[in-house]
């Protein structure tokens, strides 16, 4: 074969309906698989409707904040309609028109089906970070009510959308069963589980400045109401654990209230947003979890990257690397008196939370960028060999 018959790799372009910055999980996979493909010298872009230079970008998004005071659905609408809309503007020019063969990676429904709209011959791969459907996950926000027209809107579109991809990544097991059962036409897409991947880090051991932590937007589905009954129990039996709350949200007003409520002030830190969340982890002696529904629960393994036992539900993905009684522990999330039995029990103990912290690192080196970011690159790159 002559040099000109080699093919050369894909560019890969990764498309989000989300901002570049910001710390939750389909963010930050979406940053840290660019910059691994980049380490790695293979063209990628990531794209997302902030890359549109319409001037009516700005305008239109700060237009949702009032409109929400009065909709929470209706809020929901326009950020999904005009993410897209923009999101359309910012990706066209580079799935049209162009030489290069491509490969689309999208980071939700929304993004996928742009891409979908757009493309010429480029596959679309999706990958399946949200909890169930984003239906559920925003009315897990509180935003959207259950079976109301919007949130049987969006399901309706990701049963349309799903069953067109060329191939679907899911963060876990559990995420591939539970969509599979409900687009049973997803079964024939093509796909892989690659979980979420987390950098390790060696940082110089800090004294402790709290004993819980815990990450996370402050809503309803997060759960830390639940995690406050538990701390005020813990407490009314003798331990008085400090909490850093790192996050931000539309709870945290009711959450202060809830805080002063069950007399937990001197304990509660409500952190508010951090640019780098992990560097505050390793401060803490365990890590604490109480949302009720996770496809994977990065921040779970970012904790155990930075050497913290965790403690969390047994939902959703997290069974899949959470392994009890070697990194951490199981509670109720139904019962705060039984779930502050097995707190105590675990921070009484200072040997096991060594001992956790040390094997939940080690654990991690299995998510990271090298391993779990490999394998997402070599699912892609095979519909490049198949061409699509």
């Amino acid at each position: 074969m002559s040099s000109g018959d080699i093919a050369l790799p894909a560019d890969i372009v990764i498309v989000s309906a989300m901002r570049r910055t910001g710390g939750c999980g389909l963010q930050t996979h979406a940053r840290d698989f660019n910059a691994f493909l980049e380490s790695i010298g293979r063209r990628s872009t990531l794209v997302t409707p902030f890359c549109s230079k319409s001037p009516l970008l700005y305008p239109v998004f700060a237009a949702r904040r009032p409109i929400g005071l009065l909709s929470g659905a209706a809020s929901v609408w326009w950020y999904r309609h005009w993410h897209a809309s923009f999101l359309r503007h910012a990706l066209r020019p580079h799935l049209t028109g162009g030489q290069a063969p491509l490969i689309v990676y999208a980071q939700c429904p929304v993004s996928a089906a742009v891409a979908l709209r757009l493309r010429d011959r480029a596959p679309v791969v999706m990958v399946a970070h949200f909890n169930i459907s984003q239906g559920d996950e925003w009315v897990g926000k509180g935003l959207v009510r259950r079976d109301g027209v919007l949130y049987r809107s969006i399901r309706a579109f990701e049963e349309e959308t799903l069953p067109q991809l060329d191939g679907i990544v899911y963060v876990s097991d559990f995420s591939r069963r539970e969509i599979e059962h409900r687009i049973p036409a997803a079964r024939a897409v093509r796909s892989v589980v690659t979980h979420n991947w987390v950098k390790p880090v060696a940082r110089p051991w800090v004294k402790p400045i709290a004993d819980l932590v815990t990450v996370g937007s402050l809503e309803p589905r997060k759960n830390q109401a639940y995690l406050l009954e538990i701390l005020a129990i813990a407490a009314r039996r003798g331990r008085r654990y400090t909490l850093s709350v790192i996050g931000d949200g539309q709870d945290r007003d009711r959450l202060e209230r809830l805080t002063r409520k069950l007399d937990l002030a001197g304990q509660v830190r409500f952190v508010g947003h951090h640019p780098d969340p992990r560097s505050l982890m390793s401060k803490h002696r365990l890590y604490c979890h109480t949302s009720t529904m996770e496809s994977f629960g990065i921040t779970l393994l970012e904790a155990m990257a930075e050497g913290l036992p965790v403690i969390t539900g047994r939902v959703g993905g997290i069974p899949e690397f959470v392994r009890p009684g070697q990194v951490g522990e199981f509670w109720p999330l139904d019962d705060a008196g039984a779930a502050a039995d097995i707190l105590i029990s675990l921070m009484d103990d200072r040997d096991s939370l060594a001992a956790m912290g040390a094997r939940g690192a080690a654990n991690a080196a299995e998510f990271a960028p090298e391993v779990q970011g490999a394998k997402t690159l070599s699912f892609l790159d095979t519909y490049q060999r198949a061409g699509r």
